[in-house]
């Protein structure tokens, strides 16, 4: 039986940054991808951050039809990006189930030490050009220094993840060929800064992403985030463009196959 009203089946949606690899929802992967599939969100990102994370990621992309893998170590994680993970990481990012590399990036809210999350992520910059994906970034309280590697490196594709800046913040990233990913932050009711960033976009920039099982969007907010909840990031996302959430999600549906896959 439909979880929703058939009659009111919404368009097929593509979740660009989901954690099923998390432990929270690994255990129960088959479950996660079926009531997304009830959502008609058919394609998703299953995104690492280290190196038992990378693995399931690309675990699950290799068993399910719609879902692929992005691989890389979140700045928290870099302590353990040595030599060897390097090396490996180089390896599996030539899988064809792989479309970026990630989530790699700058996060200055926790202690992580700054040379070593830099270094870090210069390499997986580096690995992206390599093997010529895109890159998904995380960054928290370090726009200045994501965007200034950025730049020195010439990355001209890729996402910035889960977006939670200003407008023009947003369009910094857009100015170097980045897309914008939102979440179910722009849900959140004090967030209004989030949504004149979204106002501000040419819809050709806009992703949608649930970072399940993290940030999960209003009505769903305080419970376990999960793929099929993009739904909600979508609605929400189109009320605040004041456009309908089916013409969204084809949108941003294309831009993230433009993005991953190279074509429309």
């Amino acid at each position: 039986m439909a979880i929703y009203d058939p009659t009111k089946r919404p368009a097929p949606t593509y979740d660009s940054h989901t954690h099923l690899n998390d432990d929270q929802l690994y255990m129960d992967v088959p479950a996660y991808v079926g009531r997304a599939h009830e959502f008609q969100v058919m394609e998703m990102n299953v995104v690492g951050y280290n190196r038992q994370s990378n693995q399931r990621a690309l675990e699950i992309a290799q068993e399910y039809e719609g879902i692929r893998a992005v691989l890389g170590y979140q700045p928290e994680d870099t302590p353990d990006f040595d030599e060897a993970a390097l090396a490996e990481l180089d390896a599996a990012l030539g899988q064809d189930q792989v479309v970026g590399v990630g989530e790699t990036g700058l996060d200055y809210h926790w202690d992580t030490p700054v040379e070593i999350q830099k270094q870090a992520f210069i390499q997986h910059m580096a690995l992206a050009k390599k093997h010529d994906l895109s890159l998904v970034v995380h960054n928290r309280e370090a726009f200045d220094d994501v965007l200034a590697m950025l730049k020195a490196a010439g990355i001209t594709r890729g996402v910035m993840h889960s977006f939670s800046g200003t407008p023009e913040q947003a369009q910094a990233f857009v100015d170097l060929g980045f897309y914008i990913s939102f979440s179910g932050v722009v849900s959140f009711k004090k967030a209004e800064e989030v949504r004149e960033a979204a106002q501000a976009l040419p819809l050709d920039r806009i992703l949608v992403e649930t970072d399940a099982p993290y940030l999960a969007p209003v009505p769903m907010r305080g419970k376990l985030n999960e793929p099929a909840f993009v739904k909600y990031v979508v609605d929400d996302l189109a009320k605040t463009l004041g456009m309908k959430a089916d013409e969204l999600a084809e949108i941003t549906r294309q831009n993230a196959r433009r993005l991953f896959l190279n074509h429309d």
